[in-house]
């Protein structure tokens, strides 16, 4: 009888797409509570953390750089909460389990400063915490630009510890170094920029933050 009465609640689900959709974010949720709570004791202020986005650009950004891991965070404790600071659409803070929760399968990556024991004082958090502050409630930059008016994610990371603690995580590319050969990636390319590619730009990729050697990995789920 149970059985057949979730058969039907499924059912139900797929009838009505809406009704599916809250459904799946609502496990989603479950999913990334369960996975990020034994981690309180493991993170640590100014960790970063990767996944793979399930937003319309990712498998671009996958291919171009051949590498899986398409956005990034800064992970800051605030009010006893573990949350995300990241480039979306605005810039902001967001609670870590609905951040893995977007993520494909839940998995995530967080990796950590090599010398974190020493470099990542309280003096030094704060640091990076004020480094960040004026690009809060920033635009998403859908260009890849340098400038500050608008922010994606890796370049976020990469400027609140240029700015914060002198550190430079990844190597700045141009668009030029990037696989541009995929009609994936070609078509995105199109869409932002028309016939008239910023090859020249300066360009800081998830993946080449992730590869940084001064940095160490400390979780993967």
């Amino acid at each position: 009888m149970f059985s057949s009465l979730l058969l039907a609640g499924t059912a139900g689900l797929f009838a009505y797409p809406r009704l599916g959709a809250k459904f799946y974010r609502w496990q989603a949720q479950r999913q990334a509570t369960a996975a990020t709570a034994p981690l309180a004791a493991t993170l640590h202020e100014g960790d970063l953390i990767f996944h793979t986005s399930q937003s319309a650009q990712s498998q671009a950004i996958q291919l171009a750089t051949h590498s899986p891991y398409s956005h990034c965070g800064l992970l800051y404790k605030t009010n006893g909460e573990w949350q995300v600071f990241e480039a979306v659409q605005p810039v902001k803070l967001t609670p870590l389990t609905r951040w893995v929760a977007r993520g494909q399968g839940q998995h995530f990556v967080v990796k950590r400063l090599r010398d974190a024991q020493t470099a990542l004082t309280p003096a030094a958090l704060g640091r990076l915490r004020a480094a960040g502050q004026p690009m809060l409630g920033h635009k998403y930059d859908l260009a890849f630009e340098w400038s500050d008016e608008r922010i994606y994610c890796s370049k976020l990371i990469w400027k609140v510890y240029d700015r914060g603690l002198h550190r430079q995580l990844g190597k700045l590319q141009q668009l030029r170094d990037f696989d541009l050969s995929h009609p994936a990636v070609r078509a995105k390319l199109r869409e932002r920029y028309g016939a008239q590619l910023p090859l020249s730009e300066p360009v800081i990729s998830p993946a080449s933050i992730f590869s940084s050697p001064e940095l160490v990995t400390v979780v993967r789920r």
